[in-house]
């Protein structure tokens, strides 16, 4: 074999190696530029609490850093419709996020239902008020929960499901916002701290159910923030933050980064 062959050969044996080796081939190629992604929900999918906020995205503070726009930085798909909006809720997607979904669509990711319970209320009352204020506005949204917000999320599920047939849909959870018996030494008390926890986990298992039964997969990202809430000292989501109060008990850059987008990526 000539040197100009032995040459060609071994380039075109190690790129091929290298290719079985990453993954990177054609048809990983191919998979990617498939995908037709629309990206649904609140704040917590917007990125409130992220910063660098596309200025066209208006009050629906949409970030740069959020996980739908990192995902699809990442993967590239062939489109990419990102209508997350901070503050909204089931109406908000049933009435004014849904246009892009289509036949063609892939995979849909959304988190929705605290705005619905009133998470925004509950939060200013437990900030504001006294415990007792605090434990009955967490009860009455728990209550809510149990008896209002599932049928309010089959109504949103089952349009994603009629717009969309054959995607993929992703619905994603809050984290628990407290590390009990952790670095704080003042604001709420304990008592509050674990009620607003057990509300975050109560409202993440009715969402749970919900998805599940209507076929959808659903991603925890209470594991990924487990030793980055707040009092951890290594918090992942804002406390009460007076610069900017929207961005209170918001993920910042590093919990869009490092809890929300591993949790889409291991299902995704």
């Amino acid at each position: 074999m000539r040197p100009a062959r032995i040459t060609a050969y071994v380039t075109s044996l190690l790129l091929a190696l290298g290719l079985a080796l990453t993954g990177a081939g054609p048809a990983a190629g191919a998979q990617a530029a498939a995908e037709h992604y629309v990206a649904l929900g609140d704040s917590y999918s917007s990125g409130v609490g992220a910063g660098s906020y596309d200025s066209a995205s208006g009050d629906c503070k949409r970030s740069t850093r959020a996980y739908p726009r990192l995902w699809a930085n990442a993967n590239a798909p062939a489109s990419f419709h990102f209508d997350a909006c901070s503050g909204a809720t089931t109406s908000n997607v049933l009435n004014s996020q849904l246009g892009h979904l289509s036949s063609t669509t892939t995979l849909v990711s959304i988190s929705i239902g605290g705005n619905d319970a009133g998470f925004a209320d509950v939060m200013t009352t437990c900030v504001l008020q006294s415990e007792s204020s605090c434990i009955a506005r967490i009860n009455q949204a728990r209550s809510f929960v149990d008896t209002t917000l599932p049928g309010r999320l089959d109504s949103t599920y089952s349009a994603i499901r009629s717009r969309a047939p054959g995607a993929h849909v992703v619905v994603l959870g809050y984290p628990r916002f407290y590390k009990l018996n952790g670095s704080c030494l003042a604001g709420l008390t304990e008592n509050e701290r674990a009620a607003i926890n057990s509300a975050a986990d109560h409202l993440n298992t009715a969402t749970e159910k919900r998805a599940r039964d209507h076929g959808f997969t659903w991603a925890s990202v209470v594991p990924r923030f487990t030793g980055h809430e707040i009092c951890s000292g290594d918090s992942w989501l804002h406390s009460v933050k007076w610069t900017n109060i929207g961005e209170s008990y918001h993920p910042t850059a590093s919990g869009q980064s490092g809890g929300y987008l591993p949790a889409f990526n291991d299902v995704a």
